[in-house]
């Protein structure tokens, strides 16, 4: 999730841990632990790097955070969510997680690389796309560039290989998710006209008021809140609006920008209509069989996501404290 962002990540482990499961010949109750799992801490764990979730991104660059300094506070953060994830999960499945299982039927993962060359070749371009990310500040360059000269140079690689079909690639790339982000911008600035965010803008004042934990708390739980009814794109949108109109002291504002972004990239695991990676995740368990329905989805998301949610946001608000 920190370098492929959590749709890439929910994407290539689903497939991953599915099929592991079924060469391990888990019982049905096991195989969607698993599943959920790797679904669940893509979500909680796509906090680090401002590539690590669109809704980061936007934040990032609407508040105009660079990618060191958001790292710096983010990383620690985001171990947390990791630990607690890792926490409640155990807590919720070790009923239905297996106690030893046998892995001589497993293939050795080496069989998996169709492309040795290119296989190489990706991971010096990961290195480096990182190498630049971090550049990016520096230099006062967008992270695209470096990610969209990343992908011109592994297309360039792969363009000889048969077992890369780049016309199909480029053609089945989810080219759907520009035009529904800038439709989300359309949508939010709308939903300003009206006086959302003004209203959102006096709440988050309010909490303001409380001190830097309802602060920082209580933007990451209306983020959470609104998220998992209108999705984390459109919501991640109007919050940003709300804080910079917030009457808060700029210490305080910077912290709720990061407690926003938290609450996105948290709040859609209550629902699936939360975020796009979830839809597209449960579109890929439906292709092999796994049906995942909503009320199940939303049965475990709750009571997974409330702790996570809360105790990120308090080590949050622990780290701003220590950092400044």
């Amino acid at each position: 999730a920190m370098l492929f962002a959590n749709d890439g990540a929910a994407l290539i482990l689903t497939p991953i841990v599915y099929e592991q499961a079924k060469a391990l010949k888990l019982d049905p109750k096991a195989t969607v632990a698993l599943i959920m799992a790797s679904g669940f801490i893509a979500d909680t764990t796509s906090l680090p790097l401002v590539v690590s979730n669109l809704v980061n991104i936007v934040s990032a660059g609407y508040f105009h955070l660079g990618f060191g300094s958001y790292a710096l506070r983010m990383v620690p953060v985001d171990l947390v969510a990791l630990g607690a994830s890792l926490g409640v999960l155990y807590l919720f499945y070790r009923r239905s997680i297996p106690a030893s299982v046998t892995t001589a039927d497993l293939r050795s993962p080496v069989s998996a690389i169709k492309d040795p060359r290119v296989f190489r070749a990706a991971w010096v371009v990961l290195g480096l796309l990182l190498v630049g990310y971090f550049a990016s500040q520096f230099l006062h360059w967008p992270v695209a560039i470096f990610a969209g000269a990343a992908a011109v140079g592994l297309l360039v690689i792969a363009h000889r290989s048969p077992v890369v079909p780049i016309p199909s690639l480029v053609k089945n790339a989810p080219w759907k998710i520009v035009v529904f982000s800038i439709g989300m911008y359309v949508v939010v600035f709308g939903l300003r006209n009206v006086g959302l965010t003004h209203l959102l803008g006096t709440v988050l004042t309010a909490l303001g008021t409380h001190g830097a934990v309802a602060g920082i708390v209580g933007t990451g739980v209306v983020a959470a809140a609104l998220s998992s009814v209108m999705n984390n794109m459109p919501t991640v949108l109007i919050n940003a609006l709300a804080i910079h109109d917030a009457a808060v002291g700029p210490t305080l504002h910077t912290a709720m920008a990061y407690a926003n972004v938290v609450g996105c990239d948290l709040g859609p695991k209550f629902t699936p209509i939360g975020s796009l990676a979830t839809l597209l995740w449960l579109h890929v368990l439906e292709q092999r069989g796994v049906r995942i329905t909503w009320g199940y989805y939303m049965r475990v998301g709750v009571t997974l996501t409330i702790p996570v949610l809360l105790v990120t946001l308090i080590a949050l608000w622990g780290w701003s404290a220590v950092i400044g």
